[in-house]
């Protein structure tokens, strides 16, 4: 699925530029996600991040403080995922259907 993603002025774009990437390593959508920042504490969904993705790879800052929440680099057969300015990633699961 092709989201669209706001570009900003000060060269980044929203967290919805992580869709494609992320949904080759997750099988849910992670831009609906949420996730806390280790550095102000704000807690919203990845969609909300501002995103640079003008370099080899994706960086994601948090929109309340400017701190680097993500980083996502991918090599030919490798992806690296960074989470480390987050204090948590809450991803909402489908409900479970009875057998």
């Amino acid at each position: 699925m092709t989201r669209l993603h706001r570009q900003d002025p000060h060269g980044h774009v929203d967290g919805n530029a992580l869709a494609g990437p992320l949904s080759e390593l997750f099988a849910v959508d992670v831009t609906a996600a949420e996730g806390r920042c280790v550095s102000c504490g704000l807690t919203g969904p990845i969609a909300t991040l501002m995103v640079y993705d003008r370099a080899p790879g994706m960086v994601a800052r948090c929109p309340g403080c400017d701190n680097v929440v993500l980083r996502l680099v991918r090599t030919p057969d490798a992806a690296w995922l960074d989470f480390t300015g987050m204090t948590w990633l809450r991803v909402r699961l489908p409900a479970a259907t009875p057998p």
